[in-house]
């Protein structure tokens, strides 16, 4: 994970383009209102969707490239194109047993041959070192047509949850690339092929080959409307069916509000990412202290920025992570504002005066750096805190950079309170505990929540290495040592939010982030 996924999703600022500009399109320009199409926005066009390259957007892979296995509700390991699968020798080795009358769409045999080509493209390369699988990876053996065995240097730590990303281990055609191996085209075994792609929008037909459940309807169109009112007005309009998704099209609460009042339909999901607060105790002196720490997290008010920042849709949080997500450990209540006590214990730290606090002749200010580019609507929130923390007498400076200087600043520690997301499911607890917490990990742009080698990284070092039994107990003490050092701040998790026309029917909220939800649903005439 030494690259941010958000890094490479952010939404883009190209004028949105309304007419096809190959002619060649024009019979998959489906009218408005169509019988038998779905019509979803997307922010920007879909991208390279080569699963073995990081630039597509994730939820339009999702359309036609299948894993082994998938994650369902809860962190549940579901069987996908493996139908069984056993981890053997401590966890070293992965039998698979494939599943059998599986085609790719362009009628090629997805068989043992054709999942060992798929897996060589990334397994053991060093672009792929940031997953466990591929880091530890030490072998590939073809049992049969249908059975293939993997095996490990050492254990991979979230082996199955790691086979079920979106991308590498994703699988497309070996007829996907040309004669040196360059992707050409996205054909894959899921239920929606691709018939057409550009600027404005990519288009899918139903794969009618598929092996299982169909789609209820013919056709999806995924339509490029960078502009979130240009969004929210098209589906007030009638133009398009659905919008939402953290990666897909996001849509801000009070554009929901707007969209409810408006007659939509909007579903909000409590979602599985978490909005922190992070402490840099290397650039300020004052923040080692755990008691500071802990003041300042006291007088965050984690009910107003969730009605500021997410109008009311939030929950403040309590934990790392929500119960959501497998493992997230024992959940405990989000923080009261209680202003009394974090005066209190800044005066015990020696913080004391005002307005503003000093110690020693230097005052109290501290500088939060913000990007609402990388995480949307952190002004607002840093503006709330700014001024709840000259409430306790700490004088908080706001820094507003962009998305690239963000990453620069957090990577570099040039900033004492700053704001991180969780990268949610599939990926976590692990991949935020691992990438944002533990010294050794070399996350290369996004920096860390916070570092403690000598305390913090053999907890989580136990935590990785454990197995069974005890992943749960062992991670626990990661999260009790967090909380127990005020080592971070999570604020609230962040909601999933979208809204969909009168002509959907049966809409439920993707399992992730990173999947296109188009599964239940049914289309009205």
């Amino acid at each position: 994970m030494s690259f941010s996924r958000r890094t490479f999703l952010q939404v883009g600022s190209s004028a949105l383009g309304l007419a096809l500009a190959d002619a060649s399109f024009t019979r998959f320009a489906f009218a408005a209102g169509a019988a038998g199409t779905l019509r979803v926005a997307i922010a920007k066009p879909a991208g390279n969707l080569d699963p073995q390259s990081h630039y597509a957007i994730w939820a339009i892979q999702d359309l036609m490239f299948e894993p082994l296995v998938r994650y369902g509700k809860g962190g549940q390991i579901e069987p996908c194109l493996a139908t069984d699968w056993k981890i053997e020798d401590s966890g070293k080795t992965l039998q698979l047993t494939l599943r059998q009358g599986v085609t790719f769409q362009d009628g090629t045999a997805f068989d043992a041959a054709s999942c060992k080509w798929n897996l060589e493209r990334w397994l053991g390369l060093d672009q792929f070192s940031w997953m466990n699988c591929s880091k530890y990876f030490q072998a590939l053996e073809v049992v049969d047509d249908h059975r293939i065995t993997l095996r490990f240097k050492e254990p991979p730590l979230a082996l199955m949850q790691e086979l079920s990303y979106t991308r590498p281990p994703r699988f497309l055609s070996p007829k996907s690339v040309d004669a040196n191996g360059k992707f050409v085209e996205p054909v894959g075994t899921g239920p929606w092929r691709q018939v057409g792609a550009d600027d404005t929008q990519s288009l899918f037909e139903r794969y009618d080959g598929y092996w299982g459940d169909k789609p209820t309807y013919q056709r999806l169109e995924a339509k490029v409307i960078p502009d979130p009112r240009a969004r929210v007005a098209a589906l007030r309009a009638g133009e398009i069916d659905l919008i939402g998704g953290f990666w897909i099209a996001p849509l801000t609460p009070v554009e929901a509000k707007q969209l409810d009042a408006a007659g939509l339909n909007v579903v909000i999901d409590p979602g599985n990412v978490t909005l922190v607060m992070a402490f840099n105790p290397d650039r300020t002196e004052a923040l080692k202290d755990p008691q500071v720490r802990r003041a300042i997290s006291l007088g965050v008010d984690r009910a107003a920025i969730s009605q500021a920042l997410y109008q009311g849709y939030a929950k403040p949080a309590g934990n790392l992570f929500s119960d959501a997500l497998p493992f997230a450990g024992k959940q405990n209540d989000a923080p009261v504002r209680d202003v009394a006590a974090a005066s209190a214990l800044l005066e015990k730290a020696g913080w004391t005066g005002g307005p503003v606090r000093s110690k020693g002749g230097k005052p109290l200010t501290l500088e939060m750096v913000v990007s609402p580019d990388a995480v949307p609507g952190s002004r607002v929130v840093a503006e709330v805190i700014q001024s709840e923390m000259k409430e306790i007498g700490i004088d908080l400076v706001i820094r507003s950079v962009d998305h690239a200087s963000k990453h620069t600043d957090m990577l570099e520690r040039k900033y004492d309170l700053g704001f991180f997301l969780t990268y949610g499911a599939p990926y976590d607890p692990f991949g935020t505990v691992v990438a944002l917490c533990l010294s050794t990990f070399n996350n290369d742009v996004e920096g860390k929540l916070f570092t403690d080698p000598a305390n913090l990284d053999p907890l989580i070092n136990a935590a990785t290495a454990a197995t069974g039994d005890q992943i749960e107990p062992t991670i626990q003490k990661v999260y009790d040592w967090l909380r127990d050092n005020d080592a971070i701040a999570p604020l609230v998790y962040v909601p999933s939010i979208w809204a969909h026309s009168k002509r959907v029917q049966g809409f439920t909220s993707p399992v992730t982030e990173y999947d296109m939800p188009y599964e239940n649903i049914v289309l009205a005439g």
